[in-house]
Order: C-alpha cells, then structure tokens, then sequence
C-alpha cells in the first residue's frame, strides 16, 4: 500500500479531505490538498458563486499531475484530493502514472449540501453543488478505482479502499 497514488475524487463537499488524510495515514505516505494548487484566481471566481471551466482547471491539474508523476518516479505512495470530474481530467492525472487509482466518493446531493453548509471558511459555495454533478462523470469500467458510499463513516471508507 505504501507505493500507491490515490485520488480521493468527488464532488465538493463529499468528503474527499477527510477520507483522504485517513488514507494517507492508514498507508503511511503523503497527502496532497488538491484545493491548495488552485490558482487565486480560481479561488475567488469560485468564491463569487462562478463554476469552473476546463480552461480554469488546466494548469491546476497539471500541477497535481506533476505531484503524481514525481511520486511515481521515486516508487513513493501518495494520497490527493481532486475533484477529478470528467473522464479526461482523470486521464491527464493518469498522464503521471498510469497505475494511479481514484477513490469516487458518492452520495446523495441532500447529504453533500447539508456537509457544505457546516463548513467553515471554505471558499466553495452551496449554489455550484448543480454544476459539480452536472460535470461529473462517473469512473468508468477501465478506469482503475471503486466508488465508494459517503453515508458510510470515513474509516469504514478507508477499509474499503485499502481493501
């Protein structure tokens, strides 16, 4: 388990910080804050309520694929929050190391809204849940991965995954 990449991926909100630092833990190797690489401008074009585009995402998850791939290069684990979307943002993480492997969290939007407005001082708003499972894109049967029930306890989640 030491020598695994992981992304933790899913909607804002879906608990993908949380499962992911258990992970990384659990395993013994890094975590990466997938949040931390947006760019500001980013940031507060999310913080205005305004979704993301592909263009606004490109050079952010560059950066986390150059994270992956220098885990890869050093046989290193590794553990990353992302939200990993669509299909070809996952392809281009895969572009770092093809053996990477994504954690889908899902769960009913009800329960994802309820967690995203207890959070505190996070810059995603409620009001762009619609347009993060309007670009979701579930993993797909050659995609290297599971997808995972959030109703579940973060450590019951962990077990899984390592499973």
């Amino acid at each position: 388990m030491q020598s695994i990449r992981w992304v933790v991926m899913g909607v804002s909100g879906c608990g993908k910080s949380t499962v992911g630092r258990a992970l990384a833990a659990a395993n013994g190797v890094p975590f990466v804050e997938g949040d931390q690489f947006h760019p500001q401008a980013n940031v507060d074009k999310m913080s205005a309520g305004i979704a993301l585009n592909d263009d606004d995402r490109a050079g952010w998850l560059l950066a986390l694929q150059a994270q992956i791939r220098d885990a890869q290069q050093r046989g290193a684990g590794l553990v990353i929050s992302c939200s990993a979307l669509k299909r070809r943002y996952r392809d281009l993480l895969r572009q770092g190391d093809p053996a990477l492997r994504f954690a889908h969290l899902n769960g009913p939007k009800a329960l994802i809204a309820a967690r995203m407005q207890a959070r505190v001082d996070h810059y995603m708003p409620t009001s762009l849940l619609d347009s993060q499972f309007r670009d979701l894109e579930p993993l797909q049967a050659d995609e290297a991965g599971l997808t995972l029930n959030i109703e579940m306890p973060p450590a019951e989640l962990v077990t899984q995954i390592r499973a």
